[in-house]
């Protein structure tokens, strides 16, 4: 049994830390919103803690999974920060998706208390994190990917160290760039399809096996021609992290067109009303506009 602090039970982060409880480690968590503390321990045992420096006290491993940049300082850094609570030699593992900025930032000042840092941002949305097969890309040292790695088994399918600290973050990047394109394409293409009179299922049952295919085609066109948007990621967050995308792709000099584009329409979406409504309502931008 490894003692373990989970800070952060979004819809992410809860069934995370339930499948360390489940795979038998001592699971301490907070939450800003203690209500989900008190639910997660009622539902999986363990305990929970009032700020991020009582969850981390005497843990051998400390992960995170919160909101943007600003929520991670805020549970790792000050007077209640996990880092507070943490001794040397202990290992922080970072969930969130962030830039490659802050991650460098508490890098640094983790490692000047001793602390081993691991960026380690994760792809499967909220089903793979309950149903525990997330991809899990990471960066930091060697040594510590190490560590942490049978640890983050508990939720993954794969788990992969790309690189040093900020290589996880970056390759979480390269996941959104790469999916606002895919969910657009699988968004014309069906909105074209309903505009030719075709049958979108059928389109999609033939067209699905060739090289068109993925896995937003598979997991996402029923709903979308249902007109259905509350299963998965929401578009306020994914304008987030296409945020972060295009500035650290001006920082590198990587051009982006498709996803700057992508991001404009996700903008629509929110003019919408639909910040909430997972990502694959592109196609309502497109079906309104008619």
């Amino acid at each position: 049994m490894t003692k373990l602090a989970f800070l952060g039970l979004g819809v992410m982060g809860y069934p995370m830390a339930g499948h360390l409880s489940a795979a038998g480690h001592d699971v301490t968590v907070y939450n800003r919103t203690t209500a989900k503390a008190e639910a997660w321990v009622a539902q999986h045992g363990g305990s929970h803690a009032t700020t991020p420096q009582a969850a981390a006290k005497d843990a051998d491993f400390v992960m995170a999974c919160v909101g943007n940049d600003d929520d991670l300082r805020s549970v790792c850094l000050g007077d209640t920060g996990a880092f507070a609570g943490m001794a040397a030699g202990t290992v922080f593992v970072d969930h969130t998706t962030v830039s490659a900025r802050v991650t460098r930032e508490l890098f640094a000042a983790s490692d000047a208390l001793g602390i081993s840092f691991v960026d380690a941002p994760v792809s499967g949305g909220q089903a793979g994190a309950e149903n525990g097969v997330l991809s899990v890309m990471c960066g930091g040292e060697a040594a510590t990917y190490e560590r942490a790695e049978p640890v983050m088994a508990a939720y993954a399918r794969i788990c992969r160290r790309i690189g040093d600290s900020g290589a996880g973050q970056m390759t979480k990047m390269c996941n959104q760039i790469a999916i606002a394109g895919l969910v657009q394409g699988l968004s014309e293409a069906l909105h074209f399809a309903d505009a030719a009179g075709l049958d979108g299922r059928a389109v999609v049952e033939v067209i699905s096996q060739g090289a068109a295919g993925s896995w937003q085609m598979s997991n996402r066109y029923e709903t979308m021609i249902d007109d259905q948007f509350d299963h998965g990621f929401a578009v306020d967050l994914m304008r987030k992290d296409l945020g972060i995308c295009l500035g650290t792709g001006d920082e590198i000099g990587a051009s982006l067109p498709v996803t700057a584009l992508v991001d404009q329409f996700y903008k629509d979406v929110q003019n919408m009303g639909g910040g909430r409504w997972d990502t694959s309502s592109l196609i309502k931008r497109l079906n309104t506009k008619g």
